[in-house]
């Protein structure tokens, strides 16, 4: 039965909504179901097993950040880049959503788990401990002289973004715009490329979702471990920037890397437009492409929960299961539903994360 099958995400912004919401974060955490996407009553109740947990900064330090789900609602569409944030500005924030993610842990230790390799996930997993790995989407806390990344290394940091769709000192990300492609702006920065070299030095994924087509390339010419997008869809079914075309998936593929699918319906429909009503089909034409294009080996979830507006007939983290059922009906056989639920994640944890601390 596919409601059993544990699952592995690879992107969620939940640090960024309980940091918003600290005053209450003992509910938002641990008993405030039905509200946003994730909560851990409904992620054990759903089979979330683990995932990436992202730090994000806002383009707004100090509030919420702009509702882009109004501003993304009408193609097409071409919002201003957000300015380049300094690491003494995105810090702070950073911390706190690191700290954040240490306190699920403390509060709730026989139930979530900050892990550091793929041993200690799969370990968690086995026990029914939901492994979070601590994920930074868009690098901007990480200073010029890259210091700061050993700091967030020992926190747990084990992916991390070099952009979002922002300026960095280490390359450009793509903008928010529909249609759009990903042909656009420079490559990674001589501090990009310092970045990406220490991240495969200390074995942190690299993810490439926001990153435009030059820096990927040079992530690719570059990094000596599996191209990662965590979660990003396929940019001949939705011609947004942040969908990833059929020369990225191929290069994902060479490198046996990993493409996590992304909820987000803006990147899901083919009109980029953020209506949420649709049935199963989108979901699975995208999932079937992402498989033609990668293989079986190398997809997996990608949600973007509590990030994004995602299908009704998904809603939030307990409807994972109606999706994977959806795939079940369509034909795909249980060996196949493992892989992208959990397993292609977990081997490309494998691959891509050391395995020099303590299980």
């Amino acid at each position: 039965m596919t409601e059993h099958i544990p699952f592995f995400d690879g992107h969620n912004d939940f640090l960024l909504r309980l940091m918003f919401t600290a005053e209450q974060r003992d509910e938002v955490w641990l008993g405030n179901a039905g509200k946003g996407h994730l909560d851990l009553a409904r992620m054990k109740q759903a089979g979330f097993a683990g995932g990436l947990f992202a730090i994000f900064v806002p383009p707004i330090s100090g509030g919420p950040p702009p509702d882009f789900a109004a501003l993304m609602a009408n193609p097409p569409y071409d919002l201003p880049m957000p300015p380049q944030m300094t690491h003494a500005e995105a810090q702070p924030m950073a911390m706190t959503m690191a700290g954040l993610m240490h306190w699920m842990e403390r509060v709730a230790p026989d139930d979530f788990k900050v892990c550091r390799t793929a041993t200690q996930v799969r370990s968690a997993m086995s026990k029914d401990i939901i492994a979070g790995v601590m994920h930074m989407e868009g690098a901007e806390a990480i200073g010029p002289d890259l210091d700061a990344l050993y700091l967030f290394y020992d926190m747990g940091l084990r992916s991390l973004g070099p952009v979002w769709s922002r300026p960095t000192i280490f390359g450009e990300g793509v903008p928010m715009k529909f249609p759009g492609s990903p042909d656009v702006g420079g490559g990674l920065t001589e501090k990009g490329k310092d970045l990406v070299r220490l991240c495969n030095e200390l074995g942190i994924l690299v993810d490439l979702s926001h990153m435009n087509e030059a820096g990927f390339d040079d992530v690719a010419k570059i990094s000596t471990a599996p191209l990662v997008a965590t979660h990003s869809n396929a940019y001949d079914l939705s011609e947004s920037p942040r969908n990833l075309t059929d020369r990225q998936l191929a290069q994902i593929r060479e490198t046996k890397g990993m493409v996590g699918f992304n909820y987000a319906t803006f990147y899901i429909n083919k009109d980029g437009t953020s209506a949420d009503d649709m049935g199963w089909e989108p979901l699975i034409r995208h999932m079937d492409y992402l498989i033609a294009h990668l293989g079986e080996d190398h997809v997996g979830l990608g949600s973007d929960f509590d990030g994004c507006i995602v299908p009704k007939l998904i809603g939030d983290v307990t409807g994972v299961p109606g999706f994977l059922a959806a795939l079940s009906a369509h034909g795909y056989d249980n060996s196949l539903l493992t892989k992208l639920a959990r397993d292609n994640w977990l081997d490309c944890l494998d691959r891509g994360l050391g395995e020099d601390d303590v299980a």
